[in-house]
């Protein structure tokens, strides 16, 4: 039902109480209009098609008495009161009554005069009210200001013409040509498309003047309004022409490249578009896709380059830009996670619960970059993978190992045939997420040639400043690798460029104890390999003095490697006497090893090999964990001459003629012949030749060594040693003291020999390892000599909790 539709309920005047009460008062049936203003001299049609409406129209037309029209306030009020009326109408007339094919009536009416409300003179069968007729102020001919504003409006008119093309212009016509101002007026208000509260105010509004001004003034804003429709509505256009063009030349190259058998590419660039609104990623990442996809869009695919192209943008496409793995933030859950799968480690757990903690308070936190460095076989690379789990991330890993390009780190340019992004963005890309624990393995071992130096290249990967931008010559986009948790791996220090390892935070992981290998192999390692082997875990029984004694006798490591592997030889073994029937549950003693393990044995020698004067124990730093060196020297007849052989370098010769020297200075107080250089040739050897030895720390083994020698005792062979000497006779502090002694620990030891200002390394040292050895802590190297030679009637004592500071009983 449209606007001049009359919803409310018909009320016309009855004969006998409708009387004029005066010339400018008047009783008038009251018709309630919604959403239509009806304004003096205007001429509009209304359809009626209730039937006391019908009735009302009927009889006010047939007794040609005028209708008083007021407009509801609220058009969806359907039984209006006085309240819901606006105040000012207009009266009307019926001028015609066309009925309608469905029954309903047409009905012409023409606005007379304004009039006012002056009260309700009854409501039923309807609304009848007492109305008084306002006057119309004259408009003169001499009145410049009114002729002024009203040319002002029919100029405004004739503008808001051009900007409606369905403009009737018989109506225009006979708008402009009406001289009455005051008609002229209103039969512009009734033309207006403003809201139904303006029009009220323009039919209230008295004063000729102010009229025409409010009149100007909707006028100017039906035009402003009007010229921004129809700029928008000219972008809307070009917009749709534009689309629609392209459309049709898609759809005419569609069918040419049909015609070519091309259709099928195609439609690949038509999937990738759509893969491209579902992926959420940088808008600058998108704007380079959709660069690439034009031009692959009209690419030749028989082109060389349309296959690059292609692939550069699976791999924009397929990158995690903007996909994120939650991390677990429940640091109890994560400390259990992380004690379940590795036993030991304190300080990698701390570490990893002190980033979790910042991370939860912190959400923007970067991601940190740690290096283990610490022997094979002690959990270096696993613990990477269980760190993952707990702080559930994707986890990925590539090995450094051997890397000597350069775009093994950054990738390859486009241009070269078989390009492809560096190993970081491929594992990111694997990996799924720009958040997960990567793991760089074997850090130390990446090498150098003409190709490049990886290291360098690593440096902006690791470098928390640099890499939240980090571009892969391939990509040519950056990609931040900020939220990403690096792990590097590695067994030494020494061969990592300095700018590199000043960007990592290194975290040391010691060699394990026996305690600890225990609790390894009774946790993780045994039922590893039973589940491996196909075994239930009441199908093998060994107890723990036969676990200890693979690890004593048939693996001495820093790692438990080899001890996974001779378990796994035991679990083999089993297997095979549980499927040939001939067991159904066997138990390994410490005397049955041998049927099952092969290898040869490691037996304790250390007693056995310091027999004899000029032999000496020394304890060694090797990137593998600590080792028990032997450092030989004899002696012949001739004319002073010294050798140094067992691929001894420059350091540790250094330290041999250093330790010659000392003894020559101070052969009385020794008791060594003063002519010792002259009248002998002296042979220093270092077992295991085909092992390259260096470093200074066997300064004070070697002086051991010569004075056993040149003066034919024999030295405590439950003692191992490690220092650096100078020539005013000093032991100074040398590096790795926690893998000597536990070094010396496995080999049997009961007494190590170190320098004083080394005692602050001694609480790195497993408290069990400690209450086993004797500490003795030097400064000089005559309390050297006087604790490395057994007293008279001195035995080897057994392990115990004690450090002799050597320096308060010299």
């Amino acid at each position: 039902m449209s606007d001049n539709t009359i919803e409310s309920g018909p009320f016309f005047q009855d004969e006998s109480t409708e009387a004029s009460v005066d010339a400018s008062s008047m009783e008038l049936s009251v018709l309630p209009l919604r959403n239509i203003v009806f304004f003096p001299g205007q001429i509009m049609p209304l359809f009626v098609g209730r039937p006391s409406s019908v009735r009302l129209i009927e009889e006010a037309h047939q007794a040609q008495r005028p209708v008083f029209v007021l407009t509801q306030r609220d058009s969806t009020v359907d039984v209006p009161h006085t309240s819901d009326l606006y105040e000012v109408g207009t009266v009307v007339r019926v001028v015609k009554i066309y009925t309608m094919p469905d029954g309903s009536k047409s009905v012409v009416v023409q606005g007379l005069h304004r009039a006012r409300f002056r009260g309700m003179v009854r409501e039923e069968p309807w609304l009848v009210a007492e109305a008084e007729t306002l006057p119309e102020q004259p408009a003169s001919v001499e009145d410049v200001e009114v002729a002024a504003r009203a040319g002002n409006v029919r100029t405004q008119l004739k503008k808001l013409e051009g900007l409606l093309p369905d403009f009737n212009p018989e109506q225009l016509n006979l708008i402009m040509n009406t001289q009455d101002v005051a008609h002229f007026a209103f039969l512009v208000a009734a033309l207006l498309n403003i809201p139904v509260p303006e029009k009220q105010e323009l039919l209230e509004t008295l004063d000729l003047k102010e009229l025409l001004n409010r009149l100007l003034v909707a006028l100017s804003k039906v035009i402003q309004r009007q010229e921004l429709s129809q700029k928008i509505q000219a972008d809307v256009q070009e917009s749709i022409n534009k689309a629609q063009r392209e459309f049709f030349l898609r759809e005419q190259l569609r069918a040419i490249k049909k015609e070519l058998g091309e259709e099928k590419e195609q439609l690949e660039v038509d999937e990738m578009r759509r893969k491209i609104e579902e992926t959420q990623m940088p808008d600058e990442i998108r704007a380079v896709i959709d660069k690439e996809l034009n031009r692959l869009s009209v690419m030749n695919p028989a082109a060389g380059e349309y296959s690059v192209t292609r692939n550069y943008v699976d791999w924009l496409l397929d990158m995690p830009w903007m996909v994120s793995t939650e991390d677990n933030l429940d640091i109890a859950h994560v400390r259990t996670q992380l004690a379940e799968d590795h036993y030991g480690l304190e300080n990698v757990k701390k570490r990893i619960l002190e980033y979790l903690a910042v991370r939860k308070l912190k959400k923007d936190m970067r991601g940190p970059i740690l290096c283990f460095v610490g022997p094979p076989g002690v959990g270096k690379t696993s613990l990477g993978r269980s760190i993952a789990d707990a702080l559930g991330r994707k986890y990925v890993r590539f090995s450094l190992g051997g890397v000597r390009d350069e775009a093994e780190i950054r990738g390859h340019r486009r241009t070269y045939v078989g390009a492809l992004p560096g190993r970081i963005i491929q594992n990111i890309k694997k990996a799924g997420s720009n958040n997960p624990v990567l793991v760089l393995d074997e850090i130390d071992k990446v090498g150098t040639d003409f190709r490049g130096d990886p290291t360098s290249a690593l440096l902006e990967v690791l470098d928390p400043e640099q890499n939240v931008n980090f571009s892969d010559h391939y990509l040519e986009v950056p990609f931040d690798l900020s939220r990403v948790l690096f792990i590097a791996t590695a067994n030494t220090l020494d061969t990592i460029q300095p700018a590199l390892r000043d960007r990592m935070e290194i975290i040391e992981i010691p060699s394990y104890i026996l305690e600890e290998k225990l609790h390894i192999a009774k946790r993780h390692l045994l039922p590893k390999q039973l589940r491996e082997h196909g075994l239930e875990p009441g199908q093998l029984q060994m107890d723990d003095e036969v676990i200890k004694d693979i690890i004593d006798r048939y693996t001495r490591e820093a790692g438990v490697r080899n001890l996974e592997r001779k378990l796994a030889d035991v679990c083999r073994g089993t297997a095979r006497q549980i499927a040939e029937g001939s067991a159904e549950a066997v138990t390994v003693t410490v005397d049955d090893l041998g049927d099952y393990i092969t290898s040869r044995k490691h037996y304790p020698e250390v007693a056995g090999r310091i027999s004899t004067p000029g032999i000496a124990t020394g304890l060694a730093w090797t990137p593998v964990g600590g080792e028990i060196l032997f450092i030989e020297a004899n002696k012949m007849k001739g004319k002073g001459r010294l050798t140094i052989t067992g691929q001894v370098r420059d350091v540790m010769k250094e330290s041999v003629q250093a330790a010659m020297s000392y003894i020559a200075a101070n052969a009385t107080a020794f008791g060594v012949d003063p002519d010792f250089r002259e009248t002998l040739d002296i042979h220093v050897h270092v077992p295991a030749g085909g092992v390259p030895k260096d470093g200074p720390s066997a300064g004070v083994t070697m002086l051991a060594a010569l004075t056993s020698l040149l003066t034919d005792r024999v030295l405590r062979n439950d003692l191992a040693m490690t220092g650096e000497i100078t020539l005013r006779g000093q032991v100074l502090p040398i590096g790795g003291v926690k893998e000597k002694v536990l070094a010396a620990h496995r080999a049997g030891i009961a007494h190590v020999l170190l320098p004083k200002r080394n005692e602050d390394d001694l609480s790195e040292i497993p408290e069990s390892v400690r209450k086993e050895i004797t500490f003795h802590l030097v400064e000089e190297m005559k309390q050297v000599i006087d604790i490395a030679f057994p007293k008279t009637g001195q035995k080897s004592k057994s392990r115990k909790n004690s450090i002799d500071n050597a320096s308060k009983n010299s």
